[in-house]
């Protein structure tokens, strides 16, 4: 963790910033919850137990920060709710999303199954793809499983 926060605190002074305390316990926080996909309330709740003192505005301001600057990506995955997600150390995002439309479950894909696809553009278009992004909305094994036992229910 402590290399991956150095590399991000050389990143924000290269574009002029500091890692002020409050953006480091903001980065620490997406460090240990790298998987969660968490959302600028669920960060600031987060870091309210460690730093009583920081406000919200300074934590959505510290995560347009570190979106603006390539260090997270704000995702949206239909709800209305802004969830940020920190960038793999090589820059690139490649891996998926299953969204379950039903109870807002999330599962990551961390295979690229997109580079075929940017081998062919880059082959027949001379395109070279910087970052892709692909969510998947639909419903999830426990929906359909709770579902079923609901339509078996519902037919006694």
């Amino acid at each position: 963790m402590e290399s991956r926060l150095e590399k991000i605190k050389q990143h924000l002074q290269a574009h002029g910033y500091k890692l002020t305390p409050q953006r480091e316990a903001t980065v620490r926080v997406l460090l240990e919850h790298e998987e969660d996909h968490l959302s600028a309330e669920d960060v600031f709740l987060l870091l309210k137990e460690k730093s009583p003192d920081i406000g919200l505005a300074t934590v959505y301001r510290t995560l347009e920060l570190l979106s603006e600057l390539h260090v997270v990506e704000k995702l949206n995955f239909g709800d209305g709710v802004a969830r940020y997600d920190l960038r793999g150390e090589t820059g690139g995002h490649h891996h998926h999303h299953l969204i379950c439309v039903r109870c807002g479950s999330m599962t990551e894909i961390m295979d690229d199954w997109l580079l075929p696809l940017e081998e062919r553009l880059a082959e027949e278009y001379g395109f070279t793809v910087l970052d892709h992004r692909l969510d998947f909305h639909g419903i999830c094994r426990r929906c359909r499983e709770n579902r079923g036992e609901d339509d078996a229910q519902s037919r006694k």
